[in-house]
């Protein structure tokens, strides 16, 4: 009866249980590798990211597919970056469309071309890979597996078992055959604060 009263712009974490609940617990790392990632991602003209986004898997067949893995959620997958083609997916601008809330929705339909988790300290990569499968059999094309605390991107090329491993301790670039980008992993891992001392070199103590 309580969920009747929710307004549209109101969201429950009904049937979603401890897994929702672990999902607002995050990181310092989890944060600022979020914004990386998807500042970098959002800077190709190609694509348009999202964060947290809410994608509804409430239709029958999705709940099939999440039933298959184990999954519990009845209403909304967030990843943590979703992916998008730009001309498939931009802005809904409240000047040209006279239904706002038909092409704003507060869960998309449509899945993204990549989609990106970033493991937390709540969350297990078991729980992880499990939803990566049931994006796949969903439509999804590419999927990225972040472990902060590892320094380490597993990119999946729509299945578990055709993926790649990038450490950032062997340096170099991740790279996704998928969205044809490369980036450094020391750009996604590095501190900021002793690559930009690094660039500045040493300075002239006075005296």
């Amino acid at each position: 009866m309580q969920n009747e009263l929710l307004s549209p712009y109101q969201t429950t974490t009904e049937g979603l249980g401890e897994e929702a609940e672990n999902k607002e617990m995050s990181s310092k790392n989890h944060g600022l590798i979020q914004v990386r990632l998807a500042s970098f991602i959002n800077s190709f003209d190609d694509y348009n990211v999202a964060t947290e986004l809410s994608l509804d898997v409430s239709e029958a067949s999705r709940q099939a597919i999440l039933t298959n893995y184990g999954l519990a959620t009845t209403r909304e997958l967030k990843p943590d970056i979703a992916v998008y083609l730009a001309d498939e997916f931009d802005l809904a601008d409240p000047d040209e469309e006279d239904d706002l809330d038909s092409v704003d929705p507060l869960r998309v339909q449509q899945m993204p071309l990549c989609a990106m988790e970033i493991v937390s300290p709540s969350q297990s990569s078991y729980k992880i890979l499990q939803k990566f499968r049931a994006y796949f059999a969903m439509g999804v094309k590419s999927g990225w597996l972040v472990e902060p605390n590892l320094k380490t991107i597993v990119v999946y090329q729509g299945q578990i078992r055709q993926k790649h491993s990038y450490m950032a301790n062997n340096g170099g670039d991740v790279e996704d055959s998928i969205l044809k980008v490369k980036m450094l992993l020391v750009k996604i891992f590095g501190k900021k604060a002793k690559a930009n001392q690094q660039r500045q070199g040493p300075t002239k103590q006075p005296g």
